[in-house]
């Protein structure tokens, strides 16, 4: 079987999920994060090298600030109360997103988190925070402008250089959870030639089982990249 080497996840219905069981939303995001650690244990075993989850969106800003005041707390405690599991297991966390809008704890903890495991190769675990996909592609290109980089010197190699996911290879498969079948401005430009696969299931009930079932499905498509 084909194993993609870089897998977008949307771990979306955390809400959702908590709703149908009688929960407060807030605890529906505690068990969406703490499956999020066991996805990424299952795709290091399974040979994937990266992995880059949506975590926060630039959208979700306009959530209630009880809410984004909790998610931002439940990030940093997913970092910090999760570092030497990451250490251990050889995961090398990075941020990409609109860091400066992130509160000081939050990113002195991405900080120290991305230090400490700067030099893990079993799995390059990418989380997207206040992070949007049309974000992305402005600030590249403010980069490039404010760089002054003549236009005939702008290709499609040296554009991605600017992306915060530079130096990653492009997804190879975007899975999302939830039910939900659209990109919800998330790596808009990465995902070009993506594989997308949709599961029904709300994120906290995604199984191991359902991650062999996109890689199954993967496996079975050809990837002919327009050829």
């Amino acid at each position: 079987m084909k194993i993609p080497n870089h897998i977008v996840l949307f771990p979306d219905g955390n809400r959702r999920w908590a709703k149908q069981k009688g929960l407060m939303s807030l605890e529906g995001h505690k068990k969406g994060y703490e499956n999020l650690l066991d996805f990424s244990e299952w795709c290091k075993n399974k040979g994937v090298k990266t992995l880059t989850a949506f975590g926060f969106s630039t959208e979700n800003w306009n959530r209630t600030k009880e809410e984004v005041d909790y998610l931002m707390k439940l990030l940093e405690s997913c970092l910090v109360d999760n570092l030497n599991r990451y250490e251990k297991d050889g995961v090398k966390v990075r941020v990409i997103g609109q860091r400066e809008r992130l509160p000081e704890s939050l990113k002195e903890a991405i900080n120290k988190t991305e230090t400490a495991t700067a030099g893990n190769s079993s799995l390059f675990l990418n989380l997207a925070i206040s992070y949007g996909g049309k974000w992305d592609i402005l600030n590249a290109v403010k980069e490039i402008v404010k760089e002054g980089i003549p236009v005939d010197q702008i290709d499609e190699k040296l554009f991605e250089s600017h992306l915060s996911t530079a130096g990653l290879p492009a997804p190879d498969l975007i899975i999302r959870a939830g039910g939900e079948m659209r990109m919800s401005n998330f790596v808009l430009w990465q995902a070009a030639y993506s594989e997308l696969y949709f599961c029904p299931k709300l994120w906290p009930d995604f199984t191991e089982q359902d991650l062999d079932l996109a890689l199954t499905e993967y496996d079975r498509r050809a990837r002919r990249f327009g050829k």
